[in-house]
C-alpha cells in the first residue's frame, strides 16, 4: 500500500538522516505501530473504517430493520434531525447528515442501532 509504504520510507529516512540523537528516535513510535498494527492502518487508510470504533470520523450509525419497532426515540434524540421513519416502522439514518453523536444508541431501548 503507498501511504503505508511512504511513512515506512519517511521513518528509515529520518532516522538516517537527523543530526541528532533525539531525531533519529523520533520515527521509532510509527516504525513499531507500523510493525505490530499494521492492520489497524490498512483498516484506516484503505478500507475508511476503526476497528476499534473510536475514529468517529470512520464510523456509519445503522439502525437494524429486524430490530426497530419504529417507536420514534432515537428520532426524538437526534439533534441533527438525521433519522427518519414512519410510526410502527423501521426508522433510518441520514448518514450525510448524522453527527456521530450516539445519543441515538442511548435512547433505543431495543437495541436497533449500531455503530460500525
Amino acid at each position: 500500500m503507498e501511504d503505508i509504504d511512504t511513512l515506512e520510507r519517511l521513518c528509515r529516512v529520518i532516522k538516517s538522516s537527523a543530526l541528532c540523537g533525539l531525531g533519529q528516535t523520533c520515527p521509532n513510535p510509527i516504525a513499531t505501530t507500523l510493525r505490530y498494527f499494521k492492520d489497524e492502518y490498512i483498516a484506516h487508510i484503505k478500507d475508511k473504517r476503526c476497528p476499534a470504533g473510536v475514529c468517529s470520523a470512520l464510523l456509519v450509525y445503522t439502525i437494524l430493520a429486524n430490530k426497530c419497532t419504529g417507536c420514534g426515540a432515537c428520532a426524538r434524540s437526534c439533534p441533527a434531525g438525521a433519522i427518519s421513519g414512519e410510526k410502527k416502522e423501521p426508522h433510518v439514518i441520514d448518514t450525510a447528515k448524522c453527527i456521530k453523536c450516539g445519543a441515538c444508541i442511548q435512547k433505543c431501548k431495543f437495541d436497533a442501532i449500531i455503530k460500525a
